[in-house]
Parts: C-alpha cells; structure tokens; sequence
C-alpha cells in the first residue's frame, strides 16, 4: 500500500475519534485546523472530509458542516497489514511445520504462505532461498518451494553439528577471564534455573525459552559469522521441537534442568575436559528429544 494511502486510513480513523468526542451537531473545523490536528495536508483533509459526507457522517457544504451521526466501529477502515520481521517469520514458519504437522514433500503455496504469514511475497522467496542452504526447503526444477521436512537423518546431521559448534563455544568459553561478561550472563542464568525448579509442577512449559537463552548464551562468546547464522537455525529448530514434544515434558524438562547446571559447573571448573563432558551429555539427551520427537509424527517414521 502507498505511503499516501496508509495515512489517509491513520488520518481519516483518527478524525472518526475526534467525531465521537465531539458529538452529533458539533461544527466541523476548518480544514487548516483539521489539517493541523490530523498533523496532514490539506489535500488528505479535503479527501477525509469527502468521504465523511459520503457516510452521512458531515453533513453540510463550505464552513457550516456539522457532525450529522456518530461513527460506528463499521466506519473505520483496514489499515495495511502489519509485516513480519525476518525473525517473526522464521519463528512462524517452523511453528507451522511442527504444529500442521505438514508432511516432508508437502509443495509450498508461496502465494497463500505469504498471507496467512502476513508477508510480501518476495520476502518470502528470500526466506525460502536462505532456508534452502540448511536443507530444509528446496527449489523445484519448475519453479516454487518443496518442504524436505525434519526427518530423523536431518535431526541427527543437525544434532552431530551442534556438538561439534557448541564444543567449539565452551573451549573457548573456558578460557576466558574472571572478569569477562560471560560469567555474569552464566550466574544470572544459574539463577533463572533454580527459580524455575521452585515452580517446575506448575510451569515446566517454560523450560523451552530458558533453554534457548541459555544455549544463545554460551555459543555467543564465538563471535565467527558463519557459526552465527548456523546457531541460528540450530536454534530455531530445537526450540519449536522442544515446544511441539509433550511427551514426559515435565520429567524431561526437569532433568534437562539438573543437565544445564551440571553444565555450568563443568564450565566454571575451567577444566576443558570436564566441562566438554558435561556439554556432551546434555547435547546427547537434546539429540535423542529431538529424535524422539520425530518419532511422534507419523509422516517421519
């Protein structure tokens, strides 16, 4: 929708406010100082004024208009939709997989994606074409999108590369002074997994945000761009699956609890071998979450 287009709708809802406010009967401002208090041209003015009187809503011709009828919820126009960041729409996309339960193979509707994601069509073809590097859509030889779906071998190529870029992050991770950032981020986050074991009957939903945080946190002290765009994706789908798996998710989120602070402790003790162990260990449970949950969907055995 045009720049133009989108502040007559914002301009011409606003004026319905300022008709309500007034009441039935109320003399109509000039159009300086609708102008003004729209904070719009005159020419925008003069296009709300028109079609106020094509709704019966201003009645009356030059400066003796008056407000003939309350607006009604019915009056107010649709503004353009509210697009998607790349980071909504990546978030979008996986829950919609995960949850439609939408079958690998399964030929995407570019077209139809793309408004019920609420996204410009051509935002969407990048989308695809970044997502195809992963393998997890590619492009058909007569043009569109095919979904490859997560199955077990996808999950455990991604799982082995995960240990192999997370193992990278906590040797370097190790190494770092006292006085680095990191340890402080670590400390909060220890926090945040007690504080969640206190109410783990009633919350243990919420392990999957905690989980994400706390995998961003130790992968961020590797600032390469290309292990970024990788983690990125890695990310994504271990969070949505963490999501989509109900199966045993309070006993399992509770150990992964118990997992996490072992980690930390194996990170803290600055023994590389000690706190490579304890990643190993956590990543392997996660591994075989994520296989799990696969096993669960029918279009994946």
């Amino acid at each position: 929708m045009a720049r133009t287009n989108t502040r007559f709708i914002e301009a011409y809802n606003d004026c319905l406010s300022l008709c309500e406010a007034a009441g039935i009967g109320s003399a109509v401002p000039s159009e300086n100082a609708m102008a003004d208090r729209l904070n719009v041209s005159r020419t925008i003015v003069r296009s709300i004024l028109t079609r106020l009187i094509e709704q019966s809503i201003v009645t009356g011709t030059g400066r003796s208009k008056i407000i003939s009828r309350l607006p009604t919820r019915a009056d107010r126009l649709d503004g353009p939709p509210q697009l998607l960041t790349i980071e909504e729409l990546e978030s979008k996309f996986l829950d919609w997989v995960l949850r439609m339960d939408v079958p690998p193979g399964t030929v995407l509707n570019v077209a139809q994606l793309a408004k019920d994601f609420s996204v410009a069509t051509h935002t969407l073809q990048e989308f695809f074409s970044a997502l195809s590097r992963f393998g997890i859509v590619t492009r058909r030889p007569r043009g569109g999108w095919k979904l490859n779906g997560f199955t077990p071998d996808y999950a455990v190529e991604l799982s082995d590369f995960r240990t192999v870029l997370e193992l990278n992050s906590v040797r370097h991770l190790v190494t770092l002074p006292q006085d680095h950032p990191i340890w402080v981020k670590l400390d909060k986050l220890e926090a945040d997994h007690h504080e969640l074991l206190g109410r783990i009957d009633k919350d243990y939903h919420d392990f999957s945000v905690l989980d994400e945080a706390f995998h961003a946190t130790i992968n961020s002290v590797v600032t390469n761009r290309f292990v970024k765009e990788f983690q990125n994706i890695i990310s994504l789908v271990f969070h949505y699956h963490f999501q989509w798996n109900k199966s045993d998710e309070r006993s399992r989120n509770e150990a992964a609890i118990h997992e996490h602070l072992a980690y930390l402790e194996g990170v803290r003790s600055r023994d590389i071998t000690r706190a490579e162990d304890a990643a190993r260990a956590h990543l392997m449970t996660s591994k075989q979450t994520l296989l799990n949950s696969l096993k669960a969907n029918k279009h994946s055995e």
